[in-house]
């Protein structure tokens, strides 16, 4: 078992594993729900439900590393690593923000967190379901899972088929939870057994902002940029996640400073320049418009004249008969 080393104390997942199995029957859980906004709500988990539950989010989740334990499972960083067959990511709670916020609300402001009704807080704002389970030696550990609205079934518009007669569906909803393992958290590691759950889960898109970020230092070094005191284009570019989406595939200096600005004359924009014919960008929306150049999202329709912004483009092949522009 190789385990990559980190700055911060990393629970033996393979230990934790084994203890947790010694002692399933008698963990204590308590279940809740959070909103896409990261708000938790409690709800009750009634006693037949309960091994259910716990087959649910814990057992399948323990002997999935049982078994990586005699196949040699691998624990690497979530930051440094892709994920891979037999290999289990890891990273630090601190550094997933919502992660982070949803745990300490749970831990340290209980007292504030409501009962989930669907009649106050609407079951389509649930992002999220979370599971706290605690051992009797008083540790806990948190399992993590995603709701699919489309797996949810309101009672006002469902029927229930019993003994081969349709009637009315009872409950409120009726919510079919997934089944695989996704997320663990255990003493401020959380241990990613889904990346693309995860990462949708907790908006948590390390990689994404990283190659982002790497985009941001060509673009500084392609174009000459204005922006104000105190703002910096890599903090900008962070609180836009469509910008950061545009950038993995953008392909810098394939359009000019000179033919940015002849671009958004053409196109009408509003783009504004300084005497030096740099580039200003004072918010936002300077921003999106800036991207949205040396990325040729504009056009304009040679049927009605109308001015449009691309939100993905695909390049056609060229037309038989023709050479390759260029």
């Amino acid at each position: 078992m190789e385990d990559t080393p980190n700055t911060t104390d990393t629970t033996d997942i393979f230990l934790w594993a084994n203890q947790t199995d010694a002692v399933k029957n008698d963990l204590t859980l308590e279940l809740f729900l959070f909103s896409k906004n990261y708000t938790p709500y409690e709800v009750s988990l009634s006693k037949s439900l309960e091994s259910q539950a716990k087959a649910m989010f814990i057992y399948d989740l323990v002997n999935t590393v049982n078994f990586g334990a005699g196949t040699g499972m691998s624990v690497r960083d979530f930051e440094l690593s892709e994920a891979e067959e037999n290999v289990l990511l890891r990273t630090d709670l601190e550094k997933v923000g919502r992660a982070e916020t949803l745990i300490h609300l749970i831990e340290k402001e209980r007292n504030d967190i409501v009962q989930f009704s669907e009649t106050e807080h609407e079951f389509k704002r649930i992002k999220g379901i979370i599971l706290k389970a605690t051992r009797p030696d008083g540790k806990y550990f948190y399992v993590a899972k995603s709701v699919q609205q489309s797996n949810v079934l309101p009672g006002a518009v469902s029927w229930q088929l019993s003994g081969g007669t349709f009637a009315p569906f009872e409950p409120e909803l009726g919510v079919k939870l997934p089944s695989d393992n996704q997320v663990l958290v255990v003493d401020g590691n959380i241990f990613v057994f889904n990346q693309p759950k995860f990462e949708k889960l907790f908006q948590y898109e390390y990689k994404k902002q990283l190659l982002a970020e790497k985009k941001v230092e060509e673009i500084l070094n392609t174009y000459k940029l204005s922006l104000p005191d105190g703002m910096d284009l890599q903090s900008l570019v962070r609180d836009k996640p469509g910008v950061v989406s545009k950038l993995q595939k953008l392909e810098v200096g394939g359009i000019t400073q000179d033919q940015a600005i002849d671009y958004a004359d053409t196109m009408q924009l509003d783009l504004m320049t300084d005497d030096k014919q740099a580039i200003i960008i004072m918010d936002g929306r300077d921003l999106d418009m800036f991207v949205n150049l040396i990325n040729e999202d504009y056009i304009t329709s040679e049927l009605t004249g109308k001015r449009y912004v691309i939100k993905s483009k695909k390049l056609l092949d060229e037309p038989e008969g023709e050479p390759p522009r260029g």
